[in-house]
């Protein structure tokens, strides 16, 4: 009998088997349908934010939901991995891929506890569901699971296994890796971690929002110390860790990534280039972009940008009150329905919002957003005069309680360890900075503040250019055979078409007669510069212009030209004027100097600037001495335009004026790059004698001064540049170079229909662009040698006399002019008696 019932148990039991066999072959070849393969794990792209980096490798910004940053497994301290080991899978070095103890042990414990509270998976397992599998709990999922963790075994180490883990896991608070969640918790890096900091976060993965040390304290208290336990039980720790790591505060507290300065412009450019290279990829596939720009050179720019539009700001009075939320006969809100209020403000750049709780003469006491109280004295708003126009300001204020009542909701800054009264500013502002041999974006400032406006005005505005266009007309009228020398007549020009008159005057409007070119350029002589359009011809200036990559579809044709009634981007004025000083080479400004892929850092783009090439044979001629044209003013043709308002300039992220049009695929770039050069379009020769003469709008002669005569406080000698003023100032301009580095800065407001105005002083491109441009460059050229320009061999420099550019006579004020050979002057200056000249021969005739 015991026999038989024997024999039937073993065929039982190996039918079972063999059923159990053929279900498991069937169900295997049934669920391995399709599966993906797992070798392509071992070069699995982890999802990796998009980062945005300066030149000197410094972070500006980061773009994407999951921060992460993936670690090799040497670079993952012991300590995490011994708890992740032991709270996660304590047998992860012995199974194959799943742990038949582990299941069994789990059912157990869930069949004990009447419910599943573990499931038994594996820390492969659990790589094989996030990467390859969803989070659908279901049997073929599950089986699906197991096979490929018992496959991923076959193929990766458990170390690879391991570092995947490691690096993919969700930690909670969008931390995604050891790394990430080591730096959002702790602001540490891993090797840097304490054993109690390791517990905690190998307890985070289990359920990352329960366990969550910010939100959730105690429940990660708890988690922390039974993971401290069973690395006691695994032997990991000893029993002396374990009592000095148990006793430790929880100190866990939320760390933002560690940007290094802000550069929010910069940052939007770089993110919209890649955006529209890669789409939604760009923010998960671990690309870096470096870009041109140095810490040193961009806070320097943000800073001068907004301290100057703060100071226009005081200059033209204080606007009031943002809001009135209850007056003197009115009840006071009390503090819950005032901090209501403030939850739908932010700062901005510093400023503030406050609602002020009382006043009196001497000081006011208001209430910021996070509830602290602070004192506002006199001298902290003393300034504030009403703004009555952009062209009248009232009376200074007497005492605190003229200008602050209780009840305002205002805007406030810090300044000294004291509180102020300040507001945001209307007017507005922009710079760009660029490398003149290269291209490269040094520096570049869209606005007072990104959050304010996301608007770039350095790459997007097209504003009237005023005087700042003069050197390209003037390099026209070089070409034409005109010198540095030549004399324009300085006087009031009046021009009648029909019904209208134009009348185009100088700033300000005062004449001197004929003066040399040099003069007319240098104190930015509007009538002169029309004069000298006449000459050349409204035609072929304009058509000129494109040689500085003036978009001609901007460029006006008609006389109002000489005065800048030509619309440009900052961008596009800091190129023109790099075709001046870099030898008339055209550049390309340019932002992503180069851009790394994945964990290894992989160069897939290196960009290749078209340079300025100072030992090249100048590939362009001129025939000055053929190329003579009649000075006298010329009959007039052209009516006076409308102003045109000033349009946004429709630029893509990739514009060839802004980033060029590049082809990057993830393969490796070639780094060994051979110097290519930029497009010469214009002459050696002129390039020389223009740069030269805006070096004299800021050093002037011996008895006039310069426009730009605030430059000389940077203490070189190779600067120069130009102002340009609108007509009524709606816009305002300084544009100038110092060593290899050129920069435009503008200034206005965005409804091109209000005028800068004056206070004391009428705002203009010499006392509101370039003192912008004064302070940014003082930081810029620390360190940038002085650069002592080459003369090309075609260019001479011949004494002549001050007052009419010929050749000198014996009683002749003198000085140096340079020439390209074959203009410089044949004849001697004559005496003047009056308007009438004497030539050597003894014949009189009138000068103009």
């Amino acid at each position: 009998m015991f026999i038989r019932v024997l024999k039937f148990l073993l065929k039982f039991f190996a039918g079972c088997f063999l059923c159990g066999l053929i279900i498991g072959i069937a169900g295997y070849a049934y669920y391995s349908k399709d599966l993906p393969d797992v070798t392509t794990l071992k070069d699995v792209q982890l999802q990796t934010p998009l980062q945005v980096l300066s030149k000197d490798g410094e972070l500006i910004a980061i773009f994407g939901e999951r921060r992460r940053t993936p670690l090799k497994y040497d670079k993952i301290p012991k300590n995490v991995i011994n708890a992740v080991i032991a709270t996660e899978d304590s047998r992860f070095y012995d199974h194959f891929g799943v742990d038949p103890i582990g299941i069994i042990r789990a059912m157990y414990i869930g069949l004990k506890q009447k419910g599943f509270s573990q499931g038994g998976s594996t820390i492969t397992q659990q790589v094989a569901k996030n990467f390859f599998l969803t989070s659908e709990k279901s049997i073929s999922r599950k089986a699906r699971e197991i096979i490929l963790a018992i496959r991923m075994e076959k193929e990766l180490s458990k170390d690879e296994i391991m570092e995947l883990y490691l690096n993919m896991i969700n930690f909670g608070s969008r931390a995604y890796g050891v790394a990430a969640a080591s730096y959002t918790f702790f602001g540490k890096t891993p090797d840097q971690l304490t054993l109690d900091e390791a517990a905690l976060l190998a307890g985070l993965p289990n359920a990352p929002s329960a366990y969550n040390p910010i939100s959730h304290p105690q429940k990660a208290l708890i988690r922390r110390n039974w993971v401290l336990g069973r690395m006691l039980d695994q032997s990991y720790i000893t029993q002396a860790e374990y009592n000095e790591a148990i006793k430790k505060p929880l100190t866990a507290s939320y760390h933002s990534p560690q940007i290094e300065f802000s550069a929010p412009y910069v940052a939007e450019m770089a993110r919209q280039f890649m955006f529209e290279k890669f789409g939604e990829e760009a923010y998960t596939d671990g690309y870096k972009i470096y870009t041109t720009i140095t810490k040193q050179d961009q806070l320097a720019a943000t800073d001068s940008i907004q301290k100057h539009i703060i100071d226009y700001d005081i200059r033209h009075g204080y606007r009031g009150a943002e809001k009135v939320l209850w007056n003197a006969t009115e009840t006071p809100w009390n503090e819950e329905k005032i901090q209501k209020t403030l939850d739908g403000y932010h700062c901005y750049s510093g400023i503030c919002p406050a609602v002020v709780l009382q006043s009196s003469d001497k000081q006011a006491t208001a209430i910021l957003s996070d509830k602290s109280n602070i004192e506002i004295l006199f001298e902290g708003m003393k300034w504030a005069r009403p703004f009555i126009s952009d062209t009248r300001q009232g009376a200074y204020p007497k005492k605190v309680s003229d200008t602050l009542k209780a009840g305002q909701l205002i805007w406030v800054k810090k300044s000294d360890e004291k509180w102020e009264l300040s507001q945001l500013p209307a007017v507005n502002a922009a710079l760009v900075s660029l490398d003149s041999e290269n291209g490269a974006i040094k520096a570049i400032v869209g606005g007072f503040d990104f959050n304010l406006s996301k608007f770039n005005r350095a790459t997007q505005a097209l504003r009237q250019l005023g005087s700042n266009i003069k050197p390209f007309i003037y390099t026209a009228a070089l070409e034409q055979g005109l010198t540095m020398a030549t004399l324009l007549n300085d006087a009031p020009i009046v021009r009648s078409a029909g019904s209208s008159t134009w009348r185009p005057k100088n700033s300000p409007p005062q004449y001197a007669g004929p003066l040399r070119l040099r003069i007319g350029l240098g104190m930015s002589k509007n009538v002169m510069m029309v004069r000298a359009l006449r000459a050349v011809g409204i035609e072929y200036a304009a058509t000129y212009l494109e040689r500085f990559g003036f978009p001609k579809e901007n460029i006006s044709h008609n006389e109002s030209l000489a005065l800048g009634s030509a619309s440009f981007t900052p961008l596009q004025v800091a190129r023109a004027y790099s075709v001046i000083t870099n030898g008339g080479y055209l550049i390309t400004p340019y932002l992503i100097e180069k851009i790394e892929y994945n964990s290894d850092n992989k160069v897939i783009y290196q960009h290749q600037p078209l340079i300025a090439c100072h030992d090249c044979k100048d590939d362009m001629t001129i025939d000055a001495s053929s190329t003579s044209i009649s000075l006298n003013d010329v009959e007039d043709t052209t009516s006076e335009s409308e102003n045109e308002e000033p349009e946004q300039a429709n630029l893509k992220a990739d514009d060839n004026i802004i980033i060029p049009d590049i082809e990057i695929t993830n393969k490796e770039a070639n780094t060994n790059i051979t110097p290519m050069y930029a497009p010469h379009t214009l002459s050696r020769d002129i390039a020389f004698i223009m740069k030269d003469g805006l070096r004299s709008t800021v050093f002037g002669g011996s008895d006039w001064q310069g426009t730009a005569w605030r430059v000389k406080a940077l203490g070189r000698r190779d600067v120069g540049g130009k102002t340009g003023t609108t007509n009524a100032s709606k816009d305002v301009w300084f544009s100038g170079f110092g060593g290899n580095i050129v920069t435009t800065v503008w200034m206005g407001f965005d409804d091109h229909r209000r005028v800068l105005g004056k206070t004391y002083r009428a705002e203009g491109g010499a006392n509101t662009a370039n003192p912008i441009w004064v302070d940014y460059m003082k930081v810029a050229l620390k360190n940038v040698p002085i650069v002592v320009d080459r003369r090309p061999e075609n260019v001479i420099s011949v004494t002549i006399d001050q007052k009419t550019g010929l050749l000198p006579l014996s009683d002749s004020k003198t000085m140096s002019e340079y020439f390209i050979k074959g203009t410089e002057p044949k004849q001697y200056a004559t005496k003047e008696v009056g308007t009438e000249v004497t030539d050597s021969d003894g014949n009189t005739s009138e000068l103009f």
